[in-house]
């Protein structure tokens, strides 16, 4: 407990990005009702099929959305960090959605429970709905260029735009992932990643031991990536720029 209060002191919801942009009248609504949790590596917020109870408002962990085959097989459509929210689905008419959500960089979110979301949703003046609409637009961009990606790039390609991607939702320039789980959000084969990170490091461009990632030179990787990473990037600017301007 005195470990949790700790913490408590140290993570705020604003350093949420969608928590931070909310009228203050609704963070006035919303706020005491949040809940400050442990998000451990590897942990699962929801199975495909799943009701979902809770949304998830991560501050310094990352959690990926996958979507898992039959024979166990599984690929990344989406991450989410600092920038967003796990389980827009409840706001969206659905329940439950066809995607598992697991935490694949360690961290803390605040949970609120889906019911109260959606009912500050249903019944807010307006810019709470539209700015949870923003970042589900975001996320669909996000998801589709993930699919065209994996299709058509290469996996050098592919690593560096999930190194991006992940780094945007952190603090700093560093986190901890393991090739083989590197390889399962990619959907291809451990071999691959580790041939593909150790062209990185040769270069100087990133620093990789034992599962721990440091980025040296993001231009560099920047320089590397395909297009996809931009296509996100620009739409998620956009709208969290249309979405500053709202409230100014």
């Amino acid at each position: 407990m005195p470990k949790q209060a700790e913490k408590s002191e140290q993570v705020t919801p604003l350093q949420n990005q969608l928590l931070a942009a909310l009228p203050p009248e609704v963070k006035a609504r919303l706020f005491p009702h949040l809940e400050l949790i442990d998000m451990p590596l590897g942990k699962v917020l929801y199975e495909s099929g799943d009701s979902l109870r809770h949304v998830y408002f991560p501050t310094d962990c990352i959690v990926s959305l996958l979507y898992v085959m039959e024979d166990g097989a599984s690929a990344e459509i989406s991450v989410v960090g600092c920038d967003g929210m796990v389980g827009v689905a409840v706001f969206m008419g659905g329940d439950s959605t066809p995607s598992r959500a697991v935490v694949q960089s360690a961290g803390s979110a605040y949970r609120l429970t889906g019911q109260r979301l959606k009912h500050e949703f249903n019944h807010s003046d307006g810019e709470l709905r539209l700015l949870m609409l923003r970042y589900t637009q975001a996320l669909i961009t996000q998801m589709a260029q993930t699919a065209v990606c994996n299709r058509h790039h290469t996996i050098d390609q592919q690593l560096c735009r999930w190194i991006l991607l992940t780094l945007d939702r952190l603090p700093g320039h560093q986190f901890t992932m393991t090739q083989e789980l590197i390889a399962n959000m990619l959907g291809v084969r451990r071999e691959g990643v580790t041939e593909a990170a150790g062209k990185l490091q040769k270069h100087g461009v990133i620093k990789y031991h034992r599962g721990h990632i440091m980025v040296l030179d993001r231009l560099e990787l920047e320089q590397r990536v395909c297009e996809c990473y931009a296509v996100v990037k620009k739409e998620t600017d956009r709208l969290i720029s249309a979405r500053a301007k709202s409230k100014a």
